[in-house]
C-alpha cells in the first residue's frame, strides 16, 4: 500500500528506531509499503519512520530494479569524507551541503534474521547514511555545519531553495544611479554657490539654465531609480518588504534635495 510521507515539521525520534526482534506479518507489510511508497514518488530508499512506522527498516531500490531490504541496519567502519547537495522527501524542495563518509560498512538482518555486512561507496553510502539518520531519530540537519544550517533554517522559513539564494546583497546596481544623482546635484550645490559672487546678469541667467538642465536630469535618474530600484529588489524575496521602504524614501529625500536647491536657485540665481 502507498502511504503518506512524513514530512518537516513532523520530527523524527528514537522511537522510530525500535529494532525488529521476530520478522512477522506486520514487518512485511511495512516493507511492502516502504517498496509501493518508494514506486509510487519515484525515490530511491525510505526509512520506516518515513511513512510513520516505528521500525528500524530501510528499504533501498537498486539500479535494477530490485530492492534491498535492511532490517536493523548499523554502520560498523566508515572511511573518507565528501561534501555533497541532498536532498530529501522529508524536506520536500529543499537542498544542504552535507559531509558524509565515502565509505561503509554496514551490518544488517535479512527476512530470515539472518545477519549480513555490506560495503558501499560514493552515492550509495551517502544514500544509506541519510537513511540511518532516521533510525537515530535524526535527520540531515544535524549534520550540518554551523553556517550551512543557519543558511538552511532560513531555507525553512521561506519554504525554498531559492529564498537563501536571494538574500540582501550588501551593494545593488541601483547605487550607481543614486551616486549619478547625488554628483548631479552637487554640481548644483556648486554653481548656486558660485551665483552668490556673480553680479553679471547673462552670466547668472546662464547659470540658472544649467540649473534648470540638471534639475531635469537629476528628476530623470531619480524616476529611472525609483523604478528599476523596485524591479532589482523583487529580485531578493528574503527583504523585498525592507529595500521598498528603503527605496521610496531614498526617493523622497533625493526630491526634497532637489526642490530645496531649485527654489535657492531661483530666488538667488533667476535674473
Amino acid at each position: 500500500m502507498v502511504r503518506d510521507i512524513v514530512t518537516y515539521p513532523t520530527p523524527p525520534s528514537v522511537e522510530y528506531g525500535t529494532d525488529v526482534r521476530v520478522f512477522n506479518d506486520e514487518i512485511a507489510s511495512i516493507i511492502q509499503d516502504l517498496k509501493d511508497t518508494i514506486e509510487e514518488n519515484s525515490l530511491e530508499a525510505l526509512a520506516a519512520f518515513q511513512i510513520a512506522k516505528m521500525y528500524n527498516v530501510i528499504v533501498v531500490k537498486k539500479e535494477d530494479g530490485t530492492f534491498l531490504e535492511l532490517i536493523n541496519p548499523r554502520i560498523i567502519s566508515s572511511s573518507g569524507k565528501t561534501t555533497t547537495v541532498e536532498k530529501t522527501a522529508y524536506f520536500p524542495g529543499l537542498s544542504a551541503s552535507v559531509e558524509r563518509y565515502t565509505n561503509i560498512s554496514v551490518i544488517y538482518e535479512d527476512r530470515d534474521m539472518k545477519q549480513q555486512v555490506l560495503k558501499l561507496s560514493g552515492d550509495e553510502a551517502v544514500l544509506l547514511q541519510r537513511k540511518i539518520d532516521y533510525t537515530f531519530g535524526s535527520s540531515f540537519i544535524n549534520k550540518l555545519s554551523e553556517d550551512e544550517k543557519k543558511s538552511f533554517e532560513k531555507k525553512l522559513e521561506f519554504g525554498s531553495d531559492i529564498a537563501i539564494s536571494e538574500s540582501c546583497p550588501t551593494t545593488f546596481k541601483r547605487d550607481y544611479l543614486l551616486k549619478s544623482i547625488n554628483l548631479v546635484m552637487i554640481g548644483m550645490v556648486l554653481l548656486f554657490i558660485a551665483s552668490l559672487f556673480i553680479e553679471m546678469e547673462e552670466t547668472l541667467s546662464d547659470i540658472w539654465n544649467y540649473q534648470l538642465y540638471l534639475s531635469y536630469l537629476s528628476l530623470g535618474l531619480s524616476i529611472v531609480y525609483f523604478f528599476y530600484a523596485q524591479y532589482e529588489g523583487k529580485q531578493f524575496t528574503s527583504c523585498t518588504s525592507c529595500q521598498i521602504g528603503n527605496i521610496i524614501g531614498t526617493t523622497v529625500i533625493v526630491l526634497i534635495k532637489l526642490t530645496i536647491i531649485m527654489l535657492l536657485s531661483y530666488f538667488f540665481v533667476n535674473p
